[in-house]
């Protein structure tokens, strides 16, 4: 098989209203991302993920997209995104856009003229809209909380029929039986192919295809929370209620395919390399699925999202999520977090041990074949950021009422510089959208990068080492159930301590070069016999 630039990418999730401002207003934009591509570019990323920075009325953080053809005024201009893709090429960066084909906004053009229109109308086909009467259409429930539909007014004042959101209700879910939806999103994929895009992280990729039966579910609130990153544990029971997704009654359904059938015809047909990753979390047996010669390229593992600290978890989790792809000939992916999920030093307990922890979990990751996803801010060791309620802006936060806190945390403000707030992230006077901490002065990038055992200079070591190895996955009995050894090719040995003492080294491994260690970050040249708890490991077998 030949190999694909995203075969063994390090791509970078850029959440642009978090990154950097680069127009003084207090929001990150497509100027500030130009800006710091020289930064992403040392780090060793080889593609950058814009998230969306389409116009939106923001209700959901941009993912409720008016037009999915322009940039809103708050990222910047057309002209701004095409000179980002020209600069980041230039450095051999390649550029992935943020794509949201599952619904729009309530203030897009088509859901505007479908509430202008009559029940039945061509307006009212683009979505789903459904009589019931007083009572909705059947016991589906929203993503972020309450029921997944909403009733209307119509023209005349009355109360009229009903319209599905899997998610917010200013997000109304699109009707792919439609073929007038159908076409108009192969137009948006030509429009940024044609702008030069690399590639597209398809948003909800799971999600397009309903149950036009509108059947009730079994666990309609165990199929949503089965979805949310921020309710997993890591449990039993948390993985149980994943099973509930197969071909449910509105994610992963069989007909999806024909769907990405489309849409890969469109891909192969443009010169280059260019690809799209579904976020579709599905069971390990169906993400074959949507990675497929005529589906999409890339589907996201999200397994180290939720991962317990524990060797033989992680173990059985890495072989799981090789072999679900393997099977059609695809590379893995890996990410430990999103603009989803919680981050992973919080995840992993917080404060000194997640910290030890997040960062060993990076060099398990970074050392595994196929693509690792950074989320930005990862690779300073940011924890999620305390955000009062009264300034919180998730839809989740809202719509449960505040029991569920919602994504706030890990989409604050990039600290770049100095000791207080905004860090560098803004030169205007204006709040940030979302209040950074007062204890960040460490974690800042001009902090970090003047740190040789930073988490910042971890990354930067792991994520260009990682280009030297290659080869499939073998596991090395460690005689430990707490430490888990796995190899590549070319001598390369990849050892993690999750246990709460020290481990001692097998002799092969005691005589070994370190190439990178996640508590001291340099390789040392002084042989150790023990690994530390929470601590990964590089190592070199001479040959």
């Amino acid at each position: 098989m030949s190999t694909k630039w995203w075969h063994e990418a390090a791509v970078y999730q850029v959440y642009p209203r978090s990154f950097f401002d680069g127009n003084g207003d207090a929001l990150g934009d497509l100027v500030g991302v130009h800006s710091k591509l020289h930064y992403l570019k040392s780090l060793g990323i080889n593609a950058i993920w814009l998230s969306p920075f389409y116009p939106s009325p923001q209700h959901d953080s941009g993912y409720d997209v008016a037009d999915p053809r322009g940039v809103d005024p708050m990222y910047g201009t057309l002209s701004d995104a095409h000179a980002l893709i020209e600069k980041a090429h230039e450095l051999d960066i390649k550029v992935m856009v943020d794509v949201v084909p599952n619904h729009v906004s309530i203030e897009h053009p088509w859901f505007a003229a479908a509430l202008a229109s009559r029940p039945g109308s061509v307006e009212r086909r683009r979505f789903h809209f459904v009589d019931s009467g007083d009572e909705p259409p059947n016991n589906w429930v929203s993503m972020f909380g309450g029921p997944a539909w909403t009733r209307i007014r119509e023209v005349d004042g009355s109360l009229g029929q009903w319209y599905l959101h899997v998610f917010d209700s200013s997000q109304p879910d699109l009707n792919w039986t439609n073929p007038e939806v159908a076409a108009d999103w192969i137009t948006t994929l030509r429009f940024w192919l044609d702008a030069g895009v690399d590639g597209f992280r398809v948003d909800v990729a799971h999600g397009l295809a309903k149950d036009m039966t509108y059947s009730d579910l079994p666990d309609p609130v165990g199929l949503t929370q089965a979805l949310r990153f921020d309710l997993d544990d890591g449990s039993p029971e948390a993985a149980s209620r994943r099973l509930l997704i197969e071909n449910s009654g509105f994610f992963d359904r069989d007909e999806l395919q024909e769907i990405y059938r489309t849409w890969r015809e469109v891909l192969d047909s443009y010169p280059g390399d260019r690809m799209a990753v579904g976020e579709a979390w599905v069971p390990a047996h169906r993400a074959g699925r949507y990675v497929s010669p005529t589906s999409l390229h890339q589907i996201f593992g999200f397994d180290f999202l939720v991962v317990a600290w524990n060797a033989e978890i992680m173990q059985d989790t890495i072989t799981r999520a090789i072999a679900s792809v393997e099977v059609v000939g695809a590379f893995p992916t890996w990410a430990l977090s999103n603009h989803d999920s919680p981050r992973v030093v919080t995840r992993l307990g917080g404060g000194e041990k997640g910290l030890a922890r997040a960062r060993a979990l990076a060099l398990v990751a970074h050392a595994l074949p196929g693509s690792i996803y950074v989320y930005q801010g990862e690779e300073l060791g940011l924890p999620d950021a305390p955000i009062a309620d009264s300034d919180r802006q998730d839809p989740v936060f809202f719509r449960t009422a505040g029991s569920h806190k919602g994504r706030d945390g890990a989409r604050v403000p990039l600290p770049w510089s100095g000791k207080q707030a905004p860090y560098g992230f803004t030169d205007s006077m204006n709040p940030t959208w979302l209040p950074q901490p007062s204890d960040w002065a460490e974690l800042t990038v001009s902090a970090e990068q003047d740190q040789p055992r930073s988490t910042l200079s971890l990354y930067s070591h792991s994520l260009q080492l990682r280009a030297q190895f290659s080869g499939a996955v073998g596991f090395i009995e460690s005689g430990d159930p707490a430490v888990m050894i796995y190899h590549r090719d070319e001598g390369i040995v990849i050892a993690v301590n999750t246990g709460a003492g020290e481990y001692l080294l097998p002799e092969f491994l005691r005589a070994a070069e370190v190439l990178l260690d996640s508590e001291s970050v340099e390789a040392s040249g002084d042989k150790t016999e023990v690994l530390p708890p929470d601590c990964a490991r590089w190592f070199r077998i001479p040959t």
